[in-house]
Order: C-alpha cells, then structure tokens, then sequence
C-alpha cells in the first residue's frame, strides 16, 4: 500500500527533467504551473455568484472543484506517485461530472428523467462508480472522462447552431481555439518529448495547465450563459469580459440585466 504513494510509483513521466531544481519536487515547472487554478478559480467563482445566485448554487461547485484539481496536479507532478496520478485524473472526472449535471439542457434529458435532481443523481452514481472502478482498472477513467467530455461537446456544438448572439459565437470560437492549443500542447510533449529534449525546451505540459484552465474559464461561461438563456431568461443574461470588457482579452463572465427573481429552479 505504501508503494503508490511514493515517489515515481505513477507509470507517466512527462518530459520535463525530474528534480532539475529540487530534490522534493520531481517536476518543478509542472508542479508550478498547477497553481494557475488557485488564481483564476476565486475569480471565476466571483464573476459567476449573480449567475449562480439566480440560477443555483450548485453552479460554484464547478470551480470549487477545479481548485481540487490544480491541488491534486500540483501533487501528482510534485511526486509522480500513483495515488497522485489518481486524485489529478479523477478530480478532472469529477468537474466534468458536476458540470454535466448542473448544466446539461433539460430538454435533452432522457424520456425515463422529469427533473434535474434525478438527472443530477443519475450522474452522481455513474461517476461514484467510474472512480471506484478506476482503482481497480485506471484505464476506467479515461473512458469515462471521454464519455462526459466528447458528449458535453456535441451537446454544445448543437446548442450553437442555432445561437445568433455575436459574442457567444466569438467565446465559442476563442475556447475551441484555447482547447486545440491546450491539447497540441498535450500532446505534444507526451508523444513528442525526444524533440523538445533535444532543444532544451520540456515545458510544454505546464503550458497545458495554464491553457486549459482558461479554456475552461471561457467554455464553462459560455454554457452558463446559454443556459441562463433557457432557465432564466427573465434575467436578460449578457456577456461581459474582465477587468475590462472592452479589452480583446479577459475572463468572461455572465451579467444579468434584467430583474432577479431568485425563483427556486429544478
């Protein structure tokens, strides 16, 4: 039992150089880099509460977790150990199993679900049961991680074919684009380290931490923002970017410009 928390139990090794600059942390660089969702979750989690007031709290335990997960990123690339491996893989899991279930359009439930709170328990078990099965089996996982994933997007992809609001379109289009950069990065450093090895550059993979995390940021607002549309379009939800909207870059985030109710919602 003591063997997979140790140091280098995990089977991944990515290409950054281990203990380059530390003897307790194997890579330095990556275990760094996971503090950028220690950052941009408080903030997300701020310029999201009059969304997430109107519509439900629950909504804040997508960034709530996603602060587990640069914890338990920053743990795994400290340690390279197998438990560390685990919690980084699951907690990703778990924020898309959150967001699946706060977010998935009602409409699109399966005929055998009349509300979000079955829908939300339904995913609960099915997750419950993914992580347990990926102690057993890790390759259970990414299974499920693709499932959640891939069907999250061609739901969104769906959803936009009929949107017409301009920045929703340009978010779309500038997370799609934060996505591949984020992957190729990815990718690229576990498929093509011998290369950047060779030009002493092995740091793709933190790059990886800090694009994803604002891929996020800027895909999760834009499923808020059409599902504000069709939960609580009383509210006028819009779209803004901080600090400043009208920089070309920032967070978005959702303004409501219309009266809040504070219904009770399912």
């Amino acid at each position: 039992m003591a063997g997979v928390f140790s140091y280098e139990s995990s089977e991944i090794d990515w290409c950054e150089d281990n203990y380059r600059h530390s003897e307790h942390v194997v890579e330095s660089f990556n275990t760094m880099s996971s503090f950028i969702f220690f950052i941009i979750s408080p903030i997300m989690l701020y310029l999201l509460h009059p969304y997430a007031k109107e519509r439900s709290l629950a909504i804040h335990l997508v960034w709530v977790m996603m602060i587990f997960v640069g914890l338990f990123s920053a743990y795994f690339h400290m340690t390279l150990s197998f438990v560390g491996q685990m919690l980084d893989e699951l907690s990703i899991l778990w924020v898309l199993a959150v967001g699946y279930a706060v977010w998935f359009p009602r409409r699109l439930f399966p005929s055998f679900i009349k509300d979000r709170s079955t829908f939300s328990k339904l995913v609960l078990v099915i997750t419950v049961i993914s992580s347990v099965s990926s102690f057993v089996k890790p390759t259970a996982n990414a299974y499920a991680l693709n499932c959640f994933g891939l069907h999250l997007l061609y739901t969104l992809i769906i959803e936009m074919k009929c949107c017409t609001d301009q920045k929703a379109l340009r978010l779309a289009k500038l997370s799609i684009a934060l996505w591949v950069l984020a992957i190729s990065c990815w990718l690229s450093d576990r498929f093509g380290c011998s290369f950047w090895q060779r030009i002493n550059f092995c740091y793709l993979h933190g790059f990886w931490h800090i694009l994803i995390v604002i891929a996020v940021a800027y895909g999760s607002t834009l499923i808020a923002y059409l599902d504000a549309s069709y939960e609580i379009p009383y509210s006028l939800p819009g779209l803004q970017y901080w600090p400043c909207d009208k920089w070309a870059v920032g967070l978005p985030h959702i303004v409501l410009k219309g009266n809040p109710k504070t219904e009770k919602r399912c």
